[in-house]
């Protein structure tokens, strides 16, 4: 009997034991200099407002959502009073609520609900001048609408709109260009949209981005930024909207795009970080490291992912899993004759559509200035892949490159284009691998 016993318990472990399924194994991601990708990137859960202390209503405090009342004043003594309290959410109701710049405090957060609109004021006036950054530089110029200066934590939630009523900026500037067919971008006045500086573990999800007077989402000297479901526009038609980047990432390090969709009159994703001849020298400017845009759709733009032309150092930047469906450009690797530049372990990955280009590669000499340095400095791409592209598209690669430039180390695998024109270049890469590509149902290798 107590063998009996002894050999139906063994049994029973034995079927428990063979019955359960194995571990999952963990899938460890690397990025493209052969690092492992962090979990942090793979956590694209939703903030939920709720839980961030006081909720404070713009209209308890007296806005008015009119889409012709000023409400500055007002909108600011509610963050102010938030962050005087320990922080809490400012919520914009429905309504259309007019404001010039706003400057949200640590602890504070902001929330557009469904059918709000945060109205950017179109009078520069409401714009106070002051220390910023542009185009690669740290100078005195106007705050974008919605401000956060070393703000960690920082969240903007809602599917509500901030839009930023661009229309008059974009003519100043067209009239401007028409007087004067070499002036600057910023010899028009025009606030950016959204403008976070020294702010760590940020997240913006499912707001509407539209209609910026200039750069539509800035980020410098960020860590940790998560951007969730965006839907970023600024038209092309009938009046363009000019230098309205969708995000521009400038010195940051861990930045996940994910989700967005983006349609501007410029570059949907601009890596920046410092311009001119002795670039690299200057403390405020840097690198942008381990940058992953993921899940995305893209309208017309200039291009989808640009490096620079204000940069001077990207690494393990990673474009996937998107789709393009009248970019300029996937790629731009936007050298500046004028500044030294390295671009490096970039990786552009199942993506497929149509776009006018897949690669552009070319010196960029649009206000050059050596500034009294004799020879140029070196720019070089190195580590560049493109793999499992499906692209229709008027120009394979359109390439070109000076002495001071080198494109090292560039890999194409599993690509698929039709294009108009399929030609590659071959002899201006130093390092050319192709696997498996196929133009115009040709095998090239």
């Amino acid at each position: 009997m107590k063998n009996t016993f002894f050999v139906l318990v063994a049994s029973a472990i034995l079927l428990q034991l063979f019955s359960c399924k194995p571990a999952q194994k963990k899938v460890v991601e690397y990025f493209p200099d052969g690092t492992e990708i962090p979990a942090w990137f793979s956590d694209t859960a939703k903030i939920n407002p709720d839980t961030l202390s006081i909720q404070a209503v713009i209209t308890e405090f007296g806005a008015v959502g009119d889409g012709l009342t000023l409400n500055t004043e007002v909108i600011q003594q509610a963050i102010d009073r938030v962050a005087e309290q320990g922080g809490g959410v400012i919520i914009v109701p429905e309504g259309r609520f007019l404001t010039g710049a706003l400057f949200f405090k640590p602890g504070t957060h902001l929330h557009v609900r469904e059918g709000g609109t945060l109205l950017g004021s179109d009078d520069i006036a409401n714009f106070p001048f002051g220390p910023s950054r542009m185009e690669g530089r740290s100078i005195d110029y106007f705050p974008a609408v919605v401000n956060a200066y070393g703000v960690d934590g920082f969240t903007i939630t809602g599917k509500g709109t901030i839009d930023g009523n661009g229309l008059k900026y974009w003519e100043a500037f067209w009239q401007r260009r028409k007087e004067n067919p070499q002036c600057t971008n910023l010899e028009v006045s025009r606030p950016r949209l959204v403008f976070i500086q020294n702010s760590n573990n940020v997240q913006l999800q499912d707001v509407s981005l539209h209609n910026s007077g200039f750069w539509t989402t800035h980020l410098y000297r960020c860590n940790q930024v998560k951007l969730l479901d965006l839907h970023i526009f600024s038209p092309a038609a009938p009046v363009k909207a000019p230098s309205t980047d969708a995000i521009d990432i400038d010195v940051c390090t861990d930045v996940l795009v994910n989700g967005c969709y983006m349609e501007v009159n410029d570059d949907a994703i601009a890596l920046k970080g410092g311009k001119g001849p002795w670039a690299d020298t200057d403390p405020t400017n840097g690198s942008n490291k381990n940058i992953i845009i993921q899940n995305c759709e893209f309208g017309f733009c200039h291009s989808a992912v640009t490096c620079g032309s204000e940069a001077i150092h990207n690494r393990n930047i990673i474009l996937r899993n998107s789709t393009v469906n009248g970019p300029s450009r996937v790629l731009w690797l936007k050298n500046r004759p004028d500044t030294p530049q390295l671009y490096e372990y970039i990786l552009v990955e199942n993506v497929t559509g149509q776009a006018q280009r897949l690669l552009f590669a070319k010196p960029w000499r649009q206000f050059f200035d050596l500034q009294g340095r004799e020879t140029p400095p070196m720019s070089m791409s190195d580590q560049v892949t493109f793999r499992n592209i499906d692209l229709t598209c008027n120009i394979f690669a359109d390439i070109d490159v000076s002495e001071y430039d080198l494109l090292k180390n560039f890999t194409f695998e599993n690509v698929t284009i039709t294009a108009q024109n399929g030609e590659l270049k071959k002899d201006l890469f130093d390092g050319l691998n192709l696997k498996n590509v196929v133009v115009n149902d040709q095998l090239i290798d």
